[in-house]
């Protein structure tokens, strides 16, 4: 067993010359000593180097595009741009998609099922809501209501203590009923009276409809629609923004179905109407 070692050990010391010579001449050009443990050892170095360099290569170089599999960083940081891109645009179209759906229900009166449009929708948005615990209390708050909503300078808008500006004074003539699907209350007034506000939002429908004449839908945020319809003519356009108790529209009687110079003022929160009177003073 000692003697095979020994022979193994004396193969990979022996010492081996490499001769390069002139073919014509026989001349010595170059050579060299070597061993079969310097030429093992010299060829795995030559290896880990190759692949090492290989590496550095595909990892830091533009050359690792040329590599089938690998794609380029401006082709990835397009599809990073792209994929956000793709995922506003659902959201915005899912937002346009409800604000669609919303706007098409005020403007044909179309509620799933009158048992499900009741006081508890009202409740949907509590802001608005005053439920008084005594007498003394009820005229407490009734007369800091009228002080608050004709107050137009408040600059931090809050709408935990939102009060709903009147868009019109004068009668109504007919009110909010929901067995007659007539989801609005209609304010006798005189042609050309101006229109305002109820409070600060964006314009989302301003247009001439057949039945209900001159048109405008104001999106308050958190859901909430005030719709003013048969206006004589309005002096907003779609994406106007407007603020509290601004002159929007001018009210008239246009539409087929109007009976005469009103305001018919349509109050909606997520999709189910509202009693206006709830929240404005008329």
């Amino acid at each position: 067993m000692t003697s095979k070692k020994k022979k193994f050990r004396q193969k990979l010391l022996s010492k081996y010359r490499l001769v390069i010579l002139n073919d014509n001449t026989f001349e010595e050009k170059i050579s060299f000593n070597l061993s079969r443990l310097n030429v093992f050892v010299f060829a795995g170095f030559s290896i880990i180097a190759l692949i090492g360099l290989t590496t550095i290569l595909i990892a830091f170089t533009p050359l690792r595009e040329f590599i089938p599999g690998y794609s380029s960083t401006a082709l990835k940081r397009k599809a990073f741009t792209l994929t956000h891109k793709t995922d506003s645009l659902t959201v915005a179209l899912e937002v346009n998609k409800k604000q669609l759906h919303s706007i098409r229900r005020v403007l044909t009166g179309d509620v799933f099922s009158k048992d499900t449009v009741s006081v508890s929708a009202t409740s949907e948005i509590s802001q608005f809501e005053a439920i008084p615990t005594s007498k003394e209390d009820s005229l407490l708050r009734r007369n800091v209501e009228r002080e608050d909503k004709y107050n137009l300078s408040e600059s931090d808008y809050n709408q935990e203590s939102f009060v709903l500006f009147p868009p019109i004074k004068g009668n109504i003539s007919e009110g909010f009923h929901q067995d007659s699907k007539h989801f609005a209350v209609d304010v006798v007034v005189a042609e050309g009276t101006p229109v305002k506000a109820v409070a600060d939002g964006r314009v989302i429908f301003a247009e001439w409809t057949v039945e209900t004449g001159y048109v405008l839908i104001v999106d308050h945020g958190n859901q909430l629609l005030s719709v003013y319809k048969h206006n004589s003519a309005i002096n907003k356009s779609q994406g106007d923004f407007v603020k509290t108790g601004e002159v929007i529209s001018f009210s008239g009687g246009t539409g087929e179905l109007s009976t005469g110079p009103h305001l018919h003022f349509e109050l909606w929160s997520k999709g189910y109407p509202l009693d206006p009177t709830n929240f404005i003073d008329f």
